[in-house]
């Protein structure tokens, strides 16, 4: 049985029920879905950026507390399963019924609020998402870091630049190149990881808001098939994405850049279409 076989067989098997697949994919219901999936991948990888950015800083700190700060951080956060931080912050109230800010050691409160009104469900999701992304995110930015030459940290400071000029103009452009490949791939995987926000039965994810419909309608393979398409979708925009930032920041590395799928597609038609032209004539 050949792959081509395969999957001429899945398209045509009448249970996948692609009449249900079409009726639902373009729903409100489903494209709220989506429109929520895409708000924890970017919220929860822009703040686990930063954070990242933070923490790899640290590391790198000669200030042994910063260091060991960051340190325990990332092996805390990377050490425990994603599911039972996103459990362990829905279910803060257990531990702290109330969350309080202010100044520390008995001074004034800034705010002080139930845990239970502060911490809800989304609340919860963007917190473990982001916490967690952080961890990963400042391994990768260290190593980035670490890839470029300290001669040219030494170049910059004979040159009289700052050490924010020298991260800026030099150390950062430079390692973006290795940065940005795995930090796309972070991105893919968040992505698809906010499918576990589910436990939390509150957010409406893409994948809850479909087990919620074929819970209902019993359509449960047409509606992952909805699921599928959409998730399909939205990391093929990621990949152009990460194509694209890849050759930005690779300018300098290679002689010649690798053409772009528009540059592929135009001169394909500027092949054929002199050869089309003289058929027509």
């Amino acid at each position: 049985m050949t792959v081509a076989s395969v999957g001429w067989s899945f398209l045509t098997n009448p249970r996948a029920q692609w009449s249900v697949f079409g009726d639902w994919f373009f729903s409100q219901r489903v494209l709220e879905g989506v429109v929520t999936t895409v708000e924890l991948t970017a919220v929860s990888m822009a703040i686990g950026l930063a954070l990242g950015i933070m923490l790899a800083v640290m590391r790198q700190s000669r200030n042994p507390v910063l260091k060991s700060i960051s340190w325990f951080y990332i092996w805390l956060f990377r050490g425990t399963p994603l599911l039972v931080q996103l459990i362990f912050w829905f279910n803060i109230a257990a531990l702290y019924p109330q969350i309080r800010f202010g100044v520390p050691f008995g001074g004034p409160a800034l705010f002080s609020g139930s845990a239970n009104t502060v911490i809800t469900a989304t609340v919860a999701a963007y917190l473990a998402l982001s916490l967690n992304e952080g961890a990963y995110m400042a391994e990768i930015v260290r190593a980035g870091l670490l890839s470029v030459d300290d001669g040219q940290r030494e170049a910059a400071e004979a040159l009289g630049l700052s050490r924010f000029q020298t991260m800026r103009h030099i150390i950062l452009p430079q390692a973006m190149r290795v940065i940005v490949p795995p930090t796309g791939n972070e991105t893919i995987n968040m992505l698809k990881t906010t499918s576990l926000v589910f436990v939390l039965g509150q957010v409406l994810d893409l994948l809850t808001t479909v087990q919620l419909i074929y819970a209902a309608n019993y359509k449960v393979i047409p509606l992952l098939l909805v699921a599928s398409a959409w998730y399909l979708i939205l990391t093929s925009v990621l990949y152009v994405g990460q194509y694209y930032l890849e050759r930005r920041f690779g300018r300098g590395t290679a002689r010649n850049l690798p053409p772009t799928p528009r540059q592929r597609l135009i001169a394909l038609w500027r092949k054929w279409r002199p050869a089309s032209a003289e058929v027509v004539a």
